[in-house]
């Protein structure tokens, strides 16, 4: 099974680059872009090829084998 972790986020929504950077899946935007434009990235078990995508609390990503579950902060 795939390693999972909670992902605070203050905002709303936040774009799927942001996201991976945010996690730490990515180091840069530049990283977090070629794992997206590769079809490494699924969000709610879809592959998710727009590094502008809007995630929401809720949404299940799974990055390039780390599911991350995005939760509301504050």
């Amino acid at each position: 099974m795939a390693p999972q972790r909670r992902i605070g986020i203050r905002s709303e929504t936040i774009d799927l680059g942001a996201l991976l950077k945010l996690a730490q899946v990515a180091a840069t935007g530049g990283e977090a872009k070629h794992l997206i434009r590769d079809g490494r990235i699924t969000v709610n078990g879809q592959v998710e090829r727009r590094r502008g995508r809007q995630i929401r609390p809720g949404d299940l990503i799974d990055a390039a084998g780390t599911v991350l579950t995005v939760e509301r902060e504050g």
